[in-house]
C-alpha cells in the first residue's frame, strides 16, 4: 500500500511559486499590445503574431521538456527552461522589428514550457498520494492563476515607471530568481513496477492507439484558443470597445479610471476567479467523472462567451464576463492532467500531458494570430470571438465518448 502523504508538501509549495512567477510574466503580454504597436507604428497583427508564435513554441516545447525531465531530471529541466525564458525576454527588449520579436518569442515559449504545466504538474503528481493528487494538481494550477492575477497589473504599473523594454528585463531577472525554490523540488517515483519497466515508446504506443487519448487531445484545442485569445487581445478589446467608467463609480473609486486600466484589471479578475474555480474542479475531480466535468466546463465557457458578445460592452459586463469565464479558466488543467495520470499512469505523465498540451497550444496560436489578423481586416474582434464560441461547443461534445477505464501496463 502506498504511504499517504500530506497535501502541502515542499514539492507542491516550490512548484506553486515557480508556476506563479512563470505565469505572471506570460499573462502580462497582452498589456504590451498597444504600447509596442504605437511605438513602432505596427499593425495589431504584428505583435499578435509574436505572441501566437510564443504559444506555439510553448506547445512544441512542452513534450520536449516533459521528456527531458524524465531523462535528465526535473530540476535540470526547470533550470534550462528558466534560463531560456530569461534569454528570450532580454533579447525581446532589444527587438525593433516584428520579425525579431517573433523569433525571440520562440525562446520565451520554450522557457514557459520548462517552467510551466508539463514539468511542474508531473513532479507534483508524482509527489502526491492517490487521495491528494487531484487536489494537488488543482492547487499548482491555481498558482498559475494567481500569477495571472498579479502579472498584468504589475506590468501596467511598471509601464508607468519605465519603458516596456526595461519591464522585460525586470521580468527576466524575476524568472531566474524563481530558481531559488529548486532545492525543494525532490519528488519520489510513486509508480508501479510494471510502469517503471515499461518503455516510453510502449506507453506512447498504447496512448496513441487509444481513441480516448485522441479525444482528449482534440478537446484541449479550444481551451488554448479561448485562453490565449483573451489573454492577448482582451485588454485591447476592452480599451477600445468598452463604455466609459463613470466618475464616482466603485471602479473609479479604486483607481480604475480608464478602459485601459480596466482591460488589465479584467485579466487579473479572471485569474482571481479561477483560483476558486480550479480548486473546486480539483475537489470535484476526486469525486465525479472527469470527462463529464470537462464537458460541463466547456459548455459553461460557450454560454458565457456567447452572452458577452451579444450584449453592449460596459464595465459591468466586462466584470461579469471576467468572473464567469475566470471560474472556468484553468479548471480544465487539473482534470485533463489527472485524467491522463489515471488512464496511463505516472511514469510518463509529463510526456503524455505535454503531447496533449501541444493541441492546447495549437489552439492558442490560432486564437492569438486570428484575433490580430481579423482585427486588421474587419476592425473588430466579433468574428474571431464567435469562432471561439464554436470551438468551445465542439470541446464540450468531444469529451463525452472518452472512456475512463485505466489501461494496464503491458506485461513483459
Amino acid at each position: 500500500m502506498q504511504k499517504s502523504t500530506p497535501l502541502f508538501t515542499p514539492v507542491l509549495i516550490a512548484g506553486c511559486v515557480i508556476m506563479l512567477i512563470s505565469f505572471a510574466i506570460r499573462a502580462s503580454f497582452g498589456v504590451f499590445q498597444i504600447p509596442i504597436a504605437e511605438e513602432f507604428g505596427w499593425l495589431r497583427v504584428e505583435f499578435s503574431m509574436a505572441i501566437a508564435i510564443q504559444n506555439l513554441a510553448w506547445g512544441i516545447g512542452q513534450p520536449i521538456f516533459g521528456m527531458l525531465a524524465e531523462r535528465i531530471g526535473d530540476r535540470k529541466a526547470i533550470v534550462m527552461g528558466a534560463v531560456i525564458y530569461a534569454a528570450g525576454l532580454v533579447l525581446s527588449s532589444f527587438a525593433v522589428s516584428p520579425g525579431a520579436h517573433q523569433v525571440y518569442e520562440v525562446l520565451v515559449g520554450f522557457g514557459i514550457a520548462g517552467t510551466g504545466f508539463g514539468v511542474i504538474l508531473a513532479v507534483v503528481g508524482r509527489a502526491s498520494s492517490d487521495e491528494n493528487r487531484s487536489m494537488s494538481l488543482a492547487i499548482a494550477t491555481a498558482a498559475g492563476s494567481a500569477g495571472q492575477v498579479v502579472g498584468p497589473p504589475v506590468a501596467e504599473a511598471l509601464l508607468s515607471l519605465m519603458s516596456w523594454q526595461m519591464v522585460f528585463v525586470v521580468f527576466a531577472v524575476t524568472i531566474l530568481a524563481a530558481l531559488m525554490m529548486l532545492p525543494l523540488m525532490r519528488a519520489p517515483e510513486p509508480a508501479s513496477k510494471a510502469e517503471l519497466e515499461e518503455s516510453m515508446g510502449a506507453i506512447l504506443g498504447r496512448a496513441f492507439r487509444d481513441p480516448s487519448y485522441t479525444l482528449i487531445f482534440l478537446g484541449f484545442f479550444s481551451c488554448g484558443y479561448q485562453l490565449a485569445f483573451v489573454t492577448a487581445h482582451f485588454p485591447a478589446f476592452v480599451t477600445e470597445m468598452c463604455g466609459p467608467i463613470a466618475s464616482g463609480s466603485v471602479l473609479h473609486g479604486i483607481g480604475i479610471t480608464s478602459t485601459s486600466a480596466l482591460g488589465a484589471a479584467a485579466i487579473a479578475v479572471i485569474g482571481l476567479s479561477n483560483i476558486a474555480g480550479t480548486l473546486t474542479a480539483g475537489w470535484l475531480g476526486k469525486r465525479y467523472s472527469k470527462k463529464y466535468l470537462l464537458a460541463g466546463i466547456y459548455t459553461g465557457r460557450t454560454i458565457i462567451a456567447a452572452w458577452f458578445i451579444m450584449v453592449p460592452m460596459t464595465p459591468a459586463t466586462v466584470l461579469i464576463f471576467s468572473v464567469g469565464m475566470g471560474s472556468l479558466w484553468l479548471a480544465t488543467v487539473p482534470l485533463t492532467s489527472g485524467l491522463i495520470a489515471h488512464l496511463y499512469g505516472l511514469r510518463y505523465m509529463g510526456t503524455l500531458y505535454g503531447i496533449v498540451f501541444f493541441s492546447h497550444q495549437l489552439g492558442s496560436f490560432l486564437g492569438v494570430w486570428l484575433g490580430g489578423r481579423m482585427y486588421d481586416i474587419y476592425g473588430s474582434y466579433t468574428a474571431v470571438w464567435w469562432v471561439g464560441v464554436g470551438v468551445g461547443a465542439f470541446s464540450a461534445l468531444v469529451h463525452l465518448p472518452v472512456k475512463e477505464n485505466r489501461m494496464q501496463p503491458a506485461l513483459t
